[in-house]
């Protein structure tokens, strides 16, 4: 019997951990805790990257995460020559891993904040690619700096770059990273106002996609980039479910993604004439994690849309600026619906008379008196009866 238990306790005798596993994993329990300096942390790191090379698994393991963990350490405490530097020094170590590894390296320029500082580390990375022929990592790196290239709004120099990429992968055929790079030539078109050939490539991007297994994330992307697409066509029914779909995958991997695409929904609800769905909407389980100034602007919006009120309107879009006109598609379509309210508020009220006054009109409807004009010039077209009273009235003006 004893023998037996002897010969349990061996089966059951946990294999010992190596040293560098051991020391990583105090590391991270350390910034999991709190309990150390970020100087104490990046030292910890340092320290493993610095053990000398040997073949275990276990220590290119230890040592790809080693660098992932110090890139984050120095993106979020703003140490951007580190960082820097930590990619030029970590270029030999990548030649010694499978390259499909390699593509991770992205996912520190993802990180990084200072837009032109993560386009310097691509082009300086991708010149390193060059130079030691890591094809596999350059093209991920190419792509990222096409994105990079369209947050920065130079979106020629993005295409251009785009388009030599995609004459690259096709002949390799590289469906994930085809998929990606799609994606970024789709958005590129919509920031051109080339909305066809917008919808070409997300079209090819999806066609792509439903050959093959994609992460969640690209997904998600894909219908957040098929609701914007969709809401230039006002179709805004169909955008509000795509939109959907993309917020519900993004809210437990991106928050801020997450967040444009419940303003989005909200947006589409309001431009759909269905501003009675948003309280209900920013209260489900999801929505109401994102509670805040940014769901309080499209609400103001939602509710001077449904009293048809013009100052609301105005109200709203002044008081939230920062949340609604910042954003290139949240502006745009802001700036529909006003010339939308504007005209059906213009039209009820000058419809029974033969006669106006734009003095009298601008200060019933409460608007400037210049901007009641415009509005005037806006529908001079709407039909025979408005087409008379704008004359009419731009001659009492006058």
């Amino acid at each position: 019997m004893a023998d037996g238990g002897s010969h349990d306790m061996d089966v059951l005798e946990v294999p010992k951990k190596h040293k560098l596993q051991e020391d990583f994993d105090a590391a991270e329990e350390e910034i999991e805790e709190e309990r150390a300096s970020p100087e104490r942390s990046i030292a910890a790191f340092q320290k493993i990257l610095a053990y000398p090379d040997d073949n275990l698994e276990v220590v290119h393991k230890v040592k790809e995460l080693s660098i992932y963990k110090l890139g984050q350490l120095y993106i979020r405490h703003g140490r951007e020559k580190e960082l820097a530097a930590l990619l030029q020094n970590v270029r030999p170590f990548f030649s010694t891993i499978p390259k499909a590894k390699t593509g991770k390296i992205v996912k520190v320029l993802d990180a990084t904040k200072a837009l032109q500082f993560q386009a310097d580390l691509c082009y300086d990375s991708i010149a390193w690619c060059n130079l030691e022929k890591h094809t596999f990592l350059r093209q991920r790196i190419q792509a990222r700096l096409a994105s990079i290239l369209f947050e920065q709004q130079k979106f020629q120099a993005a295409l251009d770059l785009i388009t030599e990429l995609l004459r690259e992968i096709k002949k390799l055929d590289d469906k994930p990273l085809l998929v990606d790079i799609h994606l970024v030539e789709s958005k590129l078109y919509h920031a051109l106002r080339n909305v066809p050939k917008a919808k070409a490539s997300l079209t090819a991007a999806r066609s792509i996609a439903n050959t093959i297994y994609i992460i969640p994330r690209t997904q998600a992307n894909i219908d957040h980039m098929s609701g914007i697409l969709h809401a230039e066509e006002r179709d805004y029914k169909t955008a509000f479910s795509y939109f959907f779909e993309a917020f519900e995958a993004l809210v437990p991997l991106d928050p801020v993604e997450a967040l444009a695409c419940l303003k989005y929904m909200l947006l589409s609800k309001v431009a759909n004439g269905q501003s009675a769905d948003v309280p209900a909407i920013v209260s489900t389980k999801n929505a109401i994690k994102f509670t805040g100034i940014d769901i309080e602007a499209l609400k103001a919006v939602a509710k001077a849309h449904d009293q048809r009120s013009l100052e609301l309107f105005q109200q709203a879009t002044t008081t939230y600026a920062a949340q609604l006109v910042t954003d290139p598609l949240i502006k745009h379509h802001l700036g529909l619906l006003y010339e939308k309210l504007l005209e059906s508020n213009l039209i009820k009220i000058i419809h029974p008379y033969s006669c106006v006054e734009i003095s009298h009109v601008a200060n019933l409807i409460k608007l400037p008196l210049k901007t009641y004009k415009a509005g005037l010039g806006v529908i001079e077209n709407v039909g025979h009866i408005v087409d008379t009273l704008f004359r009419r009235a731009d001659k009492l003006s006058a």
